[in-house]
């Protein structure tokens, strides 16, 4: 199963993505703002099938639609 950006892209493993609209991390009052990069990504299963680390957070877990590929 292909897992697409909210372009439609066909995001791959080490691709970088970008955030598109301002998130709230669940379990930390830190919020991920609109632009912010995350390289190298990893797929996962599910719902949130991107993982990835950015500057502020280790361990994110994102909803693809959230993303743009880079």
């Amino acid at each position: 199963m292909d897992i697409k950006d909210s372009n439609g892209n066909v995001l791959k493993e080490g691709d970088s993505v970008q955030v598109i609209k301002d998130l709230k991390v669940k379990g930390s009052s830190v919020t991920l703002k609109r632009g912010t990069v995350i390289k190298n990504i990893r797929l996962g299963e599910g719902d949130e099938a991107v993982e990835g680390n950015s500057d502020k957070v280790k361990g994110l877990r994102l909803k693809p639609e959230f993303l743009k590929k880079v």
